[in-house]
């Protein structure tokens, strides 16, 4: 049986005790029997504020729609926003609220997902506060080996990327925040309620869990398996799929001839994909209510699938076939494009880009982080 910390947080109940406790968490925080972690607070402890991340403490919020303060109906506990638009941060008056914050979110082992860094905001938080956090850890989906991509870049931070990882980094949300409160200095009085019982080779449908979706863009784990590729063309002006019941898993735009690129996909031979033709109108965001054609990528071999190399290779692909592509402007003035965030760098944009080249790269910066990821390893 595999347990996340939430499953296995009464054997920490002496941490919780007598402290006010501020929870930061999302649909996701649920025990293996599905009480949320918010009712488990609040029943046991002394639950004082809840603090909400994108999309809301109970996923009512829409992918990037600002979240304002309110009180939870249920619970009657104060909830307080850590998706503004001026900050994301836990102001000081939250933080007199509670005497101790408690993270508990499925993250999805992909470095652009946001609420990673609602957790290391949170952790130089508490540390400038001198308040306890603990991290209620939960298995990474897509496995705690297997690392891919290039590590993000000084100067490219941002709320998709705000500490160097790898784009799939192979760790657990608390093995993640042991490694940044060592490599910061900041040195928070930073608790980890472990898993048990998972083998970090582990992928999501090798364990007894079920799958909870973590955001409305990532309904299946199919759909997180895709993600570190796929997530890249929120850069660009393709549909990602967003409006569509298979987000991140079909990628298109009016422009493109959907049985073409499907050919030209397949036989370069990815390895655990094949790519299907398919023709989609989204119901919002890109190309709403436009009829669009592309491929959906199908995941055949779920060891086998690259998904980063895969998703930089279907982009190109796109980008030397049709002159109609672009990539997105910066959203404000004097801010990076959005593909360089995402990127952690500004190699997407590099005209002179050699694909495989920048993929050895990749491999060689994916070696350097398995190498250092090694040493904060839990499981």
């Amino acid at each position: 049986m595999i347990l996340n910390g939430i499953d296995t947080m009464m054997e920490a109940a002496h941490l919780f005790k007598g402290k006010k406790l501020g929870l930061i968490t999302s649909p996701t925080g649920l025990n293996k029997e599905y009480v949320s972690t918010i009712q488990i607070l609040h029943e046991n402890f002394h639950l004082a504020a809840l603090f909400s991340p994108e999309h809301g403490v109970r996923g009512d919020q829409a992918a990037g729609a600002m979240v304002e303060n309110y009180t939870d109906p249920i619970t009657g506990v104060p909830v307080y926003s850590l998706y503004r638009k001026d900050s994301k941060r836990l102001g000081q008056e939250m933080l007199d609220e509670v005497d101790m914050v408690v993270y508990d979110i499925q993250d999805v082992g992909t470095r652009y997902y946001t609420f990673i860094y609602t957790m290391l905001y949170t952790l130089e938080d508490c540390t400038k506060a001198g308040k306890e956090i603990v991290i209620l850890d939960r298995i990474n989906p897509l496995d705690g080996v297997t690392v891919e991509g290039n590590i993000l870049k000084p100067g490219y931070e941002s709320f998709v990327g705000n500490y160097p990882l790898a784009v799939r980094y192979g760790l657990t949300a608390g093995e993640v925040a042991m490694m940044a409160n060592e490599q910061t200095g900041w040195n928070a009085k930073l608790h980890v309620v472990r898993c048990q019982g998972w083998d970090r080779k582990m992928l999501f449908p090798e364990t007894d869990r079920q799958w909870i979706m973590p955001s409305l863009g990532i309904p299946r784990f199919e759909t997180a398996l895709i993600y570190p590729g796929t997530c890249l063309f929120e850069g660009t002006n393709m549909s990602e799929g967003r409006g569509t019941t298979a987000p991140f898993e079909m990628i298109g735009a009016p422009f493109i001839h959907a049985e073409k690129l499907a050919d030209e996909m397949n036989g370069q031979q990815h390895p655990g994909v094949i790519f299907r033709p398919v023709y989609f109108k989204p119901s919002f965001s890109k190309f709403q209510g436009e009829q669009c054609s592309g491929v959906q990528i199908h995941i055949t071999d779920t060891r086998a699938v690259q998904p980063l190399e895969t998703g930089v290779k279907l982009l190109f692909t796109i980008k030397n076939n049709y002159e109609e592509f672009s990539f997105l402007p910066p959203l404000k003035e004097n801010s990076r494009p959005f593909i360089d965030l995402l990127g952690g760098d500004n190699m997407y944009r590099n005209e002179n880009i050699d694909i495989p080249v920048l993929l050895e790269q990749f491999r060689e910066e994916s070696r350097e982080f398995a190498k250092l990821k090694a040493q904060y390893h839990l499981y």
